[in-house]
C-alpha cells in the first residue's frame, strides 16, 4: 500500500532533501504536497488526505503545533522534524510519538515510516496526540501524564502515580502507586533524563525514584529509602549527599 505524505517545512532545501530521501529510499511513500508556512499547511491539509505528515516544529510563521490546532480531528500520522533539542522534544517523548532530528538520519526515517505504517490502534494514537497538545497548550515542560509503550500496548500513566523506575537489563520497570509494575523497552537513562524536572532522581545504578514518594530515609546499612508503598531502595554512596540536598528542597 502506498502511503501518501505531506511535508511541512519552511526551508525549501530541507523540503526538497526530505522529499528526495523519501522518493529514493521509501518507495512505498508518495509525497503528494508540500507547504512552507502555517497558513499554507492548513490549506494543503484541508485539500489533501495524507496518511503521513512530516511536520517541522519550528516554522517562520509559527510552530508546527499551530497547524495541528487548526485541524479538526486529524486523521493522519504525524512525524515531527526539528533541528533543535528544545522543550517540545520532551513533550513529544512523554507522548511516545516519533520525531526526527535534522539532518535526518536515513535509518531513523525508514523506522519512523514503518512505525506509522504498522500502527494498529488509531484511538491510542489520537490519545497520544491529545496528550501532547494538552502539554503544549499549557506551555508547560512538565506534562501530567506519560505514555509508556509496553508489551501489551500503550499505557497512559499519571506521573504522580509513579513510585520508582527500576533498570531491568535493557528494559525499565515502572513501579506504580497501586503496586502495579509496567515493563517498558527503553533504558533507565532515557527516563532519568525525561523525569528529572518532575522531582525524580537517580539514587542508584538501578533506580530512579520519585522524591515526593519517599516515606523514610534510613541511615543504617549504608543508607536506604522506604517509599510510600513500603519498598526499600538502596542509595549509592556517591548519590547520598545530592539526595539529602534534594530532599531538603522539597
Amino acid at each position: 500500500m502506498i502511503l501518501k505524505a505531506v511535508i511541512i517545512e519552511d526551508e525549501k532545501h530541507s523540503r526538497e532533501t526530505l522529499k528526495s530521501m523519501l522518493e529514493e529510499f521509501c518507495k512505498d511513500v508518495q509525497v503528494i504536497a508540500m507547504a512552507g508556512s502555517v497558513d499554507e499547511a492548513v490549506k494543503v491539509l484541508s485539500i489533501y488526505s495524507p496518511d503521513i505528515v512530516f511536520l517541522d516544529i519550528e516554522l517562520q510563521s509559527g510552530v508546527g503545533f499551530d497547524v495541528l490546532n487548526q485541524i479538526k480531528d486529524p486523521n493522519f500520522e504525524v512525524i515531527f522534524t526539528t533541528a533543535f533539542e528544545k522543550y517540545a522534544i520532551k513533550a513529544i517523548k512523554f507522548s511516545s510519538l516519533d520525531y526526527l532530528l535534522k539532518p535526518i538520519d536515513l535509518d531513523e526515517l525508514q523506522d519512523a515510516v514503518e512505525k506509522a505504517r504498522t500502527r494498529m490502534d488509531t484511538n491510542v494514537y489520537r490519545e497520544q496526540l491529545d496528550t501532547l497538545m494538552q502539554s503544549i497548550s499549557k506551555g508547560s515542560t512538565r506534562p501530567e501524564k506519560i505514555c509508556l509503550a509496553t508489551t501489551a500496548g500503550m499505557e497512559f500513566i499519571a506521573i504522580d502515580d509513579i513510585i520508582a523506575c527500576k533498570a531491568d537489563g535493557s528494559y525499565t520497570s515502572f513501579i506504580l502507586e497501586n503496586n502495579d509494575t509496567l515493563l517498558v523497552s527503553k533504558h533507565l537513562k532515557e527516563y532519568e533524563n525525561l523525569l528529572s524536572e518532575h522531582q525524580f532522581m537517580r539514587i542508584h545504578n538501578s533506580y530512579v525514584i520519585n522524591l515526593k514518594k519517599v516515606k523514610k530515609y534510613i541511615k543504617s546499612e549504608g543508607g536506604y529509602l522506604i517509599m510510600n508503598n513500603d519498598m526499600q531502595v538502596n542509595i549509592s554512596p556517591r548519590k547520598k549527599d545530592n539526595l539529602i540536598e534534594a530532599m531538603k528542597r522539597l
